[in-house]
């Protein structure tokens, strides 16, 4: 994990490849404590959350414990309350836990190649925290579509669901994220927090101890344990 701040601007860039950038223990308290320094830093104007290697955010973390998910509601929620304007920006796929990141942010932005998927379903979870902040993005169909589904979808299709605010080719990607940045670091301060809380006033507090206690049960279910154990073995699951 990278913090850098220059021109108003803090880069939180997520950096383990190794694990495509998977949300394990160590990830989580690194983003947490990188959320948490940038909206403490007068200083900082706009955030963009990066990424090294071809994945953005695989999700959480399968060799993990199933409760490990209960780190999850506290990084959506630095997101989406942070005092500062956050711009995702991808420059490859994301899945799943992955996914509730970017809709956590204020402007997501990907280059065209970059692929997205709510694989839960193919695991025996469910995609119950995340939902808090995809939800709010997505057209309704198309969310029951791709939840229920799991359906890998391009960039060009989440933007036209809402997903992403924008989605051009690779080549122009940092151009954008810079025409976003450049227009927000416009704004004053204290509008920009007070014109963040206005828009994302929402049920969230109430919404995340439920959707936590149905992704918790699930993750520890028998059906998802055989779904994990698939997956890691390369092998379809038993159901």
């Amino acid at each position: 994990m990278h913090l850098a701040v220059q021109s108003g601007i803090a880069t939180i860039t997520l950096d383990s490849p190794a694990n495509r950038n998977a949300l394990s223990a160590p990830l989580r308290a690194q983003l947490s404590d990188a959320l948490d320094r940038s909206a403490g830093d007068s200083s900082v104007r706009v955030v963009v959350l990066d990424h090294t290697g071809p994945v953005f955010c695989a999700g959480m973390d399968l060799t993990e414990p199933p409760d490990a998910v209960k780190g999850l509601p506290g990084i959506l929620e630095r997101i989406w309350t942070h005092p500062k304007p956050v711009v995702a920006r991808l420059a490859g796929h994301a899945r799943a836990g992955g996914i509730g990141l970017v809709a956590a942010a204020d402007v997501a932005v990907a280059a065209q190649g970059a692929t997205f998927a709510f694989t839960e379903v193919h695991l025996g979870v469910v995609p119950a925290v995340i939902s808090v902040t995809v939800l709010p993005r997505l057209l309704p169909h198309s969310a029951h579509e791709l939840f229920l589904t799991g359906e890998t979808f391009d960039a060009t299709r989440a933007a036209a669901i809402g997903l992403l605010n924008s989605a051009v080719p690779a080549d122009q990607l940092d151009a954008e994220v810079d025409r976003y940045t450049g227009m927000l670091v416009k704004g004053a301060p204290e509008a920009l927090t007070l014109t963040k809380q206005l828009l994302h006033a929402s049920t969230m507090t109430r919404d995340f101890p439920a959707m936590l206690e149905l992704s918790v049960a699930r993750f520890a279910s028998a059906e998802a344990q055989e779904g994990i154990r698939a997956f890691a073995e390369k092998r379809p699951p038993s159901w």
